[in-house]
Formats: structure tokens, sequence, C-alpha cells
């Protein structure tokens, strides 16, 4: 038997702090086979993770790495950002400035992170209209979606409280540059699947 949908008011739910979901997770309460992350002090499952999700997300991590070499920061893919004490989500991937080491005591905040990329193939809606309001709320000043099925990437910059006040979208071949690293270019053409 389904059980029985009910809208409740926001204000009836109960928001869950980090520290609650880390609890959580610590006492077996979360399934460790279900891929969760915190929003806005709600538990959400993450999706499914396709081939093409899975390639994309290859493709763009690999890039990023050879682009970035030797400069003080590290490409973390699909790892846990606090952003403030009721949102740990786990961006597609984020380019986290210091190295791996300097956050085994913590996960990084916003004022660690160079970049964030979502992946989206069936979630972009939700990375577009829910993500980038998270985002830019934490102060993330440079953030991307790479639209698999339409093989573009919406890049979201000047956070303010209540979202991003620009929204680019830009289709191959264009190329992108990272704010925080104004002499790197991406190709759009290298971080998608080729098409069949």
């Amino acid at each position: 038997m389904a059980p029985l949908k009910v809208s409740l008011e926001p204000r009836a739910l109960k928001h869950w702090t980090v520290q609650d979901y880390h609890r959580m997770s610590d006492f077996g309460i979360l399934d460790p086979n279900e891929r969760t992350e915190l929003i806005a002090g709600q538990i959400t499952l993450m999706a499914a993770k396709g081939t093409a999700h899975v390639t994309t997300l290859r493709l763009l991590a690999t890039v990023l790495d050879a682009l970035l070499g030797d400069l003080p920061v590290f490409v973390s893919t699909q790892d846990p950002i606090q952003l403030d004490d009721f949102s740990e989500p786990e961006p597609d991937l984020a380019v986290i400035q210091g190295t791996v080491l300097d956050y085994a005591e913590h996960h990084p905040h916003p004022s660690d992170v160079a970049l964030v990329v979502e992946v989206a193939d069936s979630t972009l809606k939700q990375d577009c209209e829910t993500k980038d309001k998270l985002y830019a709320q934490a102060g993330i000043a440079d953030y991307w979606v790479l639209d698999i099925k339409n093989r573009q990437l919406h890049i979201f910059r000047e956070p303010t409280p209540t979202g991003y006040t620009r929204h680019l979208i830009l289709t191959e071949p264009n190329q992108a540059v990272p704010l925080a690293f104004p002499n790197l270019t991406l190709s759009l053409t290298s971080i998608l699947p080729t098409i069949p």
C-alpha cells in the first residue's frame, strides 16, 4: 500500500541542522545505500547518475585537474560543502582552495570554494531554480550548471540573498572562463560527451 501523500505547511516541518544530519548518519538512521544531501534543513534523496552524467563529470574533472595544475586548489567530486548550519549539499564538482588535508576535520565552507558545478541530465530544473538560490545565499561567486541534454552551460554569478543577478547560457563551440581563474579557458566541447 502506497503512503498517503500529504502537503504540510513549511513552518510545520522539522528543519534538521548539519549536526543532526551527521548524527543520523553516525547512528545508522540514514540508509548508507541511499545518496542524500541536506538542503535548507530538509534531507533530500539525490538523483541516480546515468552514464552521460558520469562521463561528463569525469571529462570535466580531468580537464579542470589539468588546467589547474600547480595552483593551490583541488578538484572535489560529489563531496559535501557546508554552506551554513542547515545546508550541506554534495555538488557534482567543486574547486576548493588549499589541499585535501586542510579539510580533514571539517567540510569546506563557502569561503573555501572557487567554483561549484552541477551536471544536469535529469535535474536541470532543481539545479537552476533551487540550488542556484542556495549557492547564491551562501555567497558562492561562480556557480555553473552543465546541461547535458541541451549541450549548454549555465553560468550564475553576482550572488545576492535572493539569488544570482547574472545568468549566462553558453552553447558549443563557446568557451568558459572560471571567475577565480581568469587565465584558464574551458571549451564546452571538451567537457561534454561526443554525440553518437
